[in-house]
């Protein structure tokens, strides 16, 4: 097996996804691994996804705990929390690789793509997603793509460290969908 500081971490989340399709979970120790993260942790990867409770990126990924560094939010919107989460990872915990990881059939999705009323914070979520639905034409489909682009564009536009990294070559970022019947995440250009 390959030593997994020699492998990109684009090419591990590939790796565990794989595993995770076929069932092929690497065996691991958690026990003993909680007591090794409690002086730290040293994620190699930061992903930003929904909180819909089918998604979890550390199962997604086949990764171990302290491997991963999550954001989650109804329909993965990426907002002043989860870039100054993102901010913190890049600046303090040494990432230099996020993903935006979008799936079908989301639930805020399709709630910001309805004609249905929300009031409270529920329509401030909606209003966020907007853009989105706008640039998606309306088909959930296409607007759960158009939401990580946008996701995407939201962490280069809305930091300037995060943006400065990426111009430098230093941190890149990727968007990817996920599907709920397969289990495939297929990568975004």
């Amino acid at each position: 097996m390959i030593d997994v500081c020699t492998r990109s971490p684009y090419e591990r989340l590939c790796e565990g996804n794989a595993r995770f399709m076929k069932g092929e979970h690497l065996s691991r120790d958690h026990v003993t691994r909680r007591g090794e993260l409690v002086s730290g942790q040293q994620p190699f990867a930061g992903i930003i996804t929904c909180s819909d409770s089918r998604i979890s990126p550390e199962y997604i990924f086949d990764a171990w705990l302290g491997e991963l560094f999550v954001v989650r939010n109804a329909g993965n919107v990426v907002d002043v929390n989860a870039l100054a989460s993102m901010e913190y990872a890049v600046q303090h915990l040494g990432v230099e690789f996020i993903v935006v990881l979008g799936h079908e059939m989301c639930g805020a999705v399709n709630a910001a793509c309805s004609s249905e009323y929300h009031e409270g914070n529920l329509a401030r979520l909606m209003e966020d997603l907007g853009e989105s639905v706008r640039r998606g034409g309306g088909d959930p489909a296409r607007v759960v793509v158009e939401n990580v682009r946008l996701s995407m564009e939201r962490l280069r536009f809305g930091s300037g460290h995060l943006r400065s990294r990426m111009e430098g070559g230093n941190l890149t970022v990727k968007g990817a969908l996920y599907s709920l019947d397969t289990g495939v995440v297929r990568w975004l250009d």
